[in-house]
């Protein structure tokens, strides 16, 4: 059987059925499995698993892999193992109530963006986190699985997705006059550094920045896409609110360092979010450790800070990012290591973090999460 758009959602369920948990249960009926996406012969999935179970679920992972593998037309598995924090009770997810004329803005109401599922915020509130590299290679991750992904630059100051995603050409208009954006490893991506060169200084006030944020979104061709993850300028200024207020965003997920200097900021931004009614999906600790030559773990910025953070707070953590010198210099090469080698042990770490997100758009409730599960 050549691949085809025939294999359905019904005949992966069912085959991972087959596959047991080690107390008996199948990982299906136990509600294991989440973000279930099918592409073109191409499967991926998470396993939810507590993270004290990551040994002993291994073999588990393995298994659910090999079960969709022996379907007739499967091209290839990515089977991921994802742990997803329950809020606590007393901090169980509200309805989202519209949002008031004061908190969306009177002025220009909010954006028409036709053909984008969900629209993710990758956010911190202070730079030098590594939000940019974590965008880059979130949305790698994300179309490792499987998923049509667009990536926005929004930090109009200090644009850097070209330079991390290699693109150097300006973008050509379509017969609508809307910009076409740039691709890149499977991404299409826009940015104002596409436009401008890298050296120059962007001397705008807010509503220029508010302009052409909007012009990004509205009058680029993004269509059609699953989902457009969109690298937040540091901070809760001009540019942030513009964001949170005028783009229909499905959520926001918040970078921070594990330090307490970094932790500070990052709740500000969580803070921002909050009262512009956008729900958080998760938080990611980068720079988490540096490991040494004999294999122990230096926490050079203290140890576990966003996780203990993200329990505090009530939301998800998606997971940490270790110092790999790999990751720094792909950045800076035009050559992430999510994209140039999409097997390899870095780009797993990014693939969890992305699967875990795709199951904090189910647990949302939102309603573009479900639209990112591509049947038959």
């Amino acid at each position: 059987m050549s691949p085809s758009s025939d294999l359905t959602k019904n005949q992966i369920l069912a085959a991972l059925a087959s596959v047991q948990t080690p107390d008996g249960k199948s990982i299906v009926d136990a509600g294991r499995i989440q973000g279930l996406v099918i592409r073109d012969g191409n499967v991926g999935f998470a396993l939810e698993i507590d993270p004290a179970q990551s040994t002993q679920m291994e073999p588990v992972r393995e298994a659910a892999a090999n079960a969709v593998k022996q379907i007739p037309g499967v091209l290839s598995v990515t089977a991921v193992l994802t742990a997803h924090n329950e809020a606590p009770q007393q901090a169980a997810p509200q309805k989202r109530e519209p949002a008031t004329p004061q908190q969306r803005g009177t002025k220009t109401g909010p954006l028409d963006i036709p053909g984008v599922g969900a629209i993710i915020a990758v956010a911190s509130g202070k730079g030098g986190v590594g939000k940019s590299t974590l965008a880059v290679n979130l949305a790698l991750g994300l179309h490792a699985l499987g998923l049509r992904v667009g990536l926005l630059d929004a930090d109009v100051y200090g644009p850097s997705i070209p330079r991390m995603m290699g693109l150097n050409r300006k973008p050509e208009a379509n017969a609508a006059k809307k910009l076409i954006p740039l691709e890149a490893y499977g991404i299409k991506a826009m940015s104002i550094g596409l436009i401008v060169d890298e050296d120059t200084p962007m001397i705008w006030r807010g509503p220029m920045v508010q302009s052409a944020l909007s012009q990004m979104l509205v009058e680029v061709e993004w269509a059609p896409i699953d989902v457009l993850i969109v690298d937040m300028p540091p901070g809760t200024g001009d540019a942030q609110l513009t964001m949170a207020q005028r783009v229909p965003l499905t959520g926001a997920v918040i970078v921070s360092t594990p330090q307490e200097i970094a932790l500070i900021d990052a709740r500000k931004a969580v803070g921002m979010f909050e009262k512009t009614r956008v729900p958080i999906l998760g938080v990611v600790e980068n720079m988490a450790w540096l490991e040494m030559p004999d294999g122990s773990r230096n926490h050079i910025f203290g140890e576990g800070g966003a996780r203990r953070t993200a329990e505090k707070l009530g939301v998800p953590f998606l997971g940490e990012v270790p110092l790999i010198p790999s990751i720094r210099e792909g950045g800076d090469d035009g050559r992430p290591a999510a994209g140039t080698d999409p097997e390899g042990a870095t780009a797993n770490i990014f693939k969890q973090i992305a699967a875990g997100l795709i199951a904090s758009l189910e647990n949302t409730g939102q309603k573009p999460a479900p639209r990112i599960v591509v049947m038959d």
